[in-house]
């Protein structure tokens, strides 16, 4: 009798096996997540089917198909919106990398705008709290992290005087970096007017700690805007947070290139609410570019879409690059596309170089990016690791033709997972100042070498093979 049930269950678990794999093949997965998903539903047949019901890519495809139809309802919102500032010079390597790659709307045409760099977060937040005491119409917010702490106060309290004067307010925070910013917490802006908006919560009806919405994005009536690597919080703040602030830069962008974060925040925003933000409230006219202003294009990605704009980005403008590329990534864990771009650009000859963080606040990270250090060295990168301070900046310059500044790490997470966006400029005055930047920041670094990864212990070596093979979900 036994016997008997015995042999019923491994029939019955052939026959799952079977429907199942034809069924994720079926779906023409790359072949790594195809293999993956048939050993998973195989071996662990229930433990499988609820990880492929939570994680799995239907459960995927319909959120991208939400975010399409965002796409779609915002871009038909722009179609009459005015514009007299559009750049006419698009020959630059630069644009054509962004623009053939993804960038759509307004981020498919370089725009003029005055720049503003921040290397700290006193300045960032000292600039914004007095750009939110001046606006007029409106207050477009959309971050990952806002904590509950003195600077998540500091600038709610902002945002509520300006909207009990009269200014729409609109925020649009992610559900997990953002869940300690709980309703009490935003009771007085809402009861001044200001709207409070969480992204992808985590619950039942939806179960998915992927899909998360990893920008930095503030605009202002239409014509300022911030991106960049800072979140709301003390962490970024030398006041409160001291010798442990992290390093981190952001921008402000004032004029039309504007336009491309509010289209961003406007997707996002309709994804979640289903209210359409359209008007010259919202892009308003500005006249052509002045003397002094820069070309910039703001270029965005997210798992709504297969394009990977910012991953093209980055891999293509390496590859192009011809004599140098310095790449700041608190999160280094280069995909092989990208990977391939930094060695090969080294072994040409230009001066590739990599800064990360020495002692990263998520371990697992910072040991899957020292298993890739040597064959990086191999090829000729230099990596540096920067401390005691944690460097949170995103950044990657490219000759004197491509400085970005953004929400994107170098990893899969950002490529592929996460909703980011970036600021790319293509003035070479604003290459310098990066350059500048990351040079300072090199001196609060030390450099990897043969010696470096020789010292590390047989359990260290063991612990960085593991943490590289889950490194594609980090």
């Amino acid at each position: 009798m036994i016997s008997e049930w015995y042999s019923l269950v491994l029939s019955v678990l052939a026959v799952w096996a079977v429907v199942f794999s034809v069924y994720v093949v079926s779906e023409r997965r790359s072949p790594a997540s195809t293999v993956s998903w048939v050993l998973t539903l195989g071996f662990l047949p229930v433990v499988g089917f609820a990880v492929y019901y939570v994680l799995g890519p239907r459960r995927f495809d319909r959120k991208r198909r939400r975010r399409v139809r965002a796409q779609e309802v915002v871009k038909k919102s722009m179609a009459a919106a005015p514009d007299e500032s559009e750049q006419e010079e698009q020959g630059r390597a630069g644009f054509l990398i962004a623009m053939n790659n993804g960038a759509i709307g307004p981020s498919a045409h370089p725009r003029p705008a005055e720049l503003k760099l921040f290397f700290s977060g006193e300045e960032l937040y000292a600039d914004l709290v007095e750009q939110i005491g001046e606006a007029k119409c409106h207050i477009n917010m959309e971050y990952y992290i806002w904590e509950v702490d003195k600077i998540g106060t500091r600038i709610r309290d902002a945002l509520v005087a300006s909207a009990a004067r009269g200014v729409a307010v609109r925020l649009h925070l992610d559900g997990v970096g953002s869940a300690k910013a709980n309703r009490r917490f935003w009771r007085p802006l809402t009861a001044a007017g200001g709207k409070v908006v969480h992204f992808n919560r985590l619950a039942m009806r939806r179960r998915t700690g992927n899909f998360r919405t990893h920008r930095k994005i503030v605009v202002i009536d239409g014509i300022i805007g911030y991106s960049g690597g800072m979140n709301v919080t003390d962490m970024h703040s030398e006041e409160f947070s001291g010798a442990k602030c992290w390093r981190d830069t952001h921008m402000r962008l004032r004029g039309s290139a504007a336009r491309g974060l509010q289209m961003v925040f406007n997707e996002g925003w309709y994804d979640s609410t289903q209210e359409i933000l359209e008007g010259v409230r919202f892009f308003p006219a500005l006249p052509p570019a002045q003397s002094g202003e820069s070309c910039v294009q703001v270029v965005s990605s997210g798992p709504d879409e297969n394009r990977n704009a910012i991953h093209k980005l980055f891999s293509t403008a390496v590859f192009a690059s011809a004599r140098r590329v310095y790449l700041t990534s608190p999160y280094f864990v280069p995909d092989p596309t990208f990977y391939d771009a930094l060695s090969s650009a080294a072994i040409r000859g230009a001066d590739v170089r990599v800064l990360v963080p020495r002692k990263n606040d998520l371990k697992v990270i910072g040991a899957a990016s020292r298993s890739y250090y040597p064959g990086l060295l191999a090829a000729g990168v230099r990596i540096f690791e920067y401390g005691p301070q944690m460097v949170h900046a995103k950044t990657l310059i490219v000759d004197d033709l491509l400085a970005v500044v953004g929400t994107a790490n170098a990893d899969n997470r950002s490529f592929r997972l996460n909703f980011e966006v970036v600021v790319a400029s293509y003035e070479e005055t604003v290459c310098d100042a990066l350059v500048d930047a990351f040079e300072k920041d090199l001196e609060k670094a030390s450099e990897v070498t043969a010696e470096t990864l020789a010292a590390y212990s047989c359990i260290r070596k063991i612990g960085q093979s593991f943490a590289r093979l889950v490194s594609p979900l980090l």
